[in-house]
């Protein structure tokens, strides 16, 4: 009798989970689809040339760059040449420095000749107390804002609140974005003055990359295992997923490594939130809803083109904690939002992207992982044929290769990066390896961030940095993919 009823409950479980699966399976479809088709439209409009050079005129938005540092000793001095260097006439660089226990703001002062001002400190600021606030002798947009620690959202705010750029950008202050990635983030906002809200740029992994004065000079595949198969996951986040969410102007992640928004907009919505874990997510989140419960018309876009390069972890610890963190904090905006998931209010955001992203990025993980359990108990009960089993998930590795791969060809065949052919056979095969080994592994990741989230832990964790001139071997903790 208790046999008969676990096989029946085991059996309407994998019932389910198949439906599950093939659902999930059809939004990725549709996602990746949009994501071919939008690269090939923007490709096609990029060779164009205007009558005119748009980026020449004096009328050009200003910028406020701003990057948030905490511990950033072994790369803030490269990250700020690297923005030095950017070819944009109107730009202001504001590094914050939240509270670092390290070396930081003395390597800023020292290779940048900072000397302190008197600057008055907006009364409508939220964030934590600012001790102080330099400006370079050598360099004259740079502004540097020392406060006590309040976590990157609260020095994103504070950045937020002492600029009076129209724009701003955020950037990871272990980053380096290329000399003209800005003028490539802001050309939507020059073709859609009034509508566009946000948009974001690609972030590629810098380990394994030739770097020269703060610059990519040289783009290769890591030596380090674990961070090529990341270079494949943000190959196919960016230049698939983000691509398709962009396309069906449903794009939910901005990417707080690289991302120009409307300052107004921002302090609208009351800054980042201070209390997530991945605050891009949430600021683009409650951007979308703010702008729909106002009637405004307006776009939150990707732009392939301009490219941030940032070290990924190259040890599975440090990949652990950035991948239990950034599923701790989707789940987190998710329930928080939770009123606008299958709300017909928000249109497009409430009927198809939120609902989208609950079933693939927040259950489909956790499903995944219990029916690898699941099915195995099934097999072993004689419930489910083994040859069939086999079958499936052959099929279902299959298709996660497929969009895996659908990265990678995007990026080959249209800006062409990599240009040694041993680099792109190198990430076809941990296109297959990232679909049989460290997917599972995602899947029990997400396992143990539900249960850290279910018990109130906003941690973020330790990660230590290296100098880009050695980007192998580190345990840094960049901002989001997909």
């Amino acid at each position: 009798m208790i046999r008969a009823v676990l096989v029946e409950g085991l059996t309407l479980v994998g019932w389910l989970i198949l439906a599950f699966y093939l659902v999930v399976t059809g939004v990725y479809v549709l996602i990746y689809a949009s994501g071919v088709v939008e690269l090939r439209e923007h490709l096609r409009e990029s060779r164009v040339s205007p009558p005119f050079n748009r980026f020449a005129s004096p009328s050009l938005p200003t910028i406020a760059v701003i990057v948030p540092a905490y511990n950033e000793a072994p790369t803030i001095v490269d990250s700020i040449q690297a923005l030095t260097d950017l070819n944009y006439s109107r730009k202001e660089l504001l590094v914050v420095n939240d509270g670092s226990t390290d070396a930081t703001l003395e390597e800023l002062v020292a290779a940048f000749e900072l000397r302190e001002i008197e600057a008055e400190v907006p009364i409508d600021i939220d964030c934590a107390p600012i001790e102080a606030v330099y400006r370079s002798e050598t360099i004259e947009e740079l502004l540097v804002i020392d406060k006590e620690n309040g976590g990157k959202g609260d020095a994103l705010n504070a950045g937020v609140w002492f600029t009076d750029a129209t724009l701003f950008c955020a950037l990871d202050a272990d980053s380096l974005i290329d000399r003209d990635g800005l003028l490539g983030a802001v050309e939507p906002f020059l073709r859609r003055p009034d509508e566009i809200a946000a948009t974001g740029g690609s972030v590629r992994v810098a380990n394994g990359c030739e770097i020269e004065y703060s610059q990519v000079k040289a783009v290769g595949t890591s030596g380090s295992f674990i961070a090529g198969l990341q270079e494949v996951e943000y190959l196919r986040a960016f230049y698939a997923g983000r691509l398709g969410y962009s396309r069906l102007r449903s794009l939910l992640i901005v990417s707080g490594a690289f991302g120009l928004f409307r300052t107004d907009f921002v302090r609208e919505i009351g800054g980042y939130d201070t209390e997530s874990v991945t605050e891009d997510f949430d600021l683009v989140v409650r951007l979308h809803r703010h702008l729909v419960e106002r009637g405004e018309e307006y776009r939150v876009e990707f732009v392939p083109e301009p490219v941030v390069w940032t070290q990924v972890p190259a040890n599975w610890g440090a990949l652990d904690r950035q991948r239990r963190r950034w599923y701790r904090g989707l789940l987190d905006t998710l329930v928080r939002e939770r009123d606008a998931i299958g709300n017909p209010r928000y249109g497009r955001i409430g009927l198809f992207v939120l609902p989208a992203y609950t079933l693939t990025e927040g259950l489909g993980p956790l499903v995944e992982g219990a029916g690898y359990v699941l099915v195995g108990l099934s097999v072993a009960l004689g419930i489910v044929d083994p040859t069939l089993f086999v079958l499936f998930l052959a099929a279902a590795n299959g298709i996660g290769i497929l969009f895996s791969w659908i990265g990678v060809l995007s990026e080959v065949l249209s800006f062409r990066r990599y240009d040694d052919p041993a680099d792109v056979l190198v990430l076809m095969g941990h296109g297959v390896l990232e679909n049989l080994g460290y997917r599972q592994w995602k899947a029990v990741i997400a396992w143990r961030a539900l249960f850290e989230y279910a018990r109130g832990d906003t941690s973020w964790g330790e990660m230590t940095r290296e100098r880009f001139t050695d980007p192998e071997a580190t345990d840094t903790d960049p901002e989001d993919a997909d």
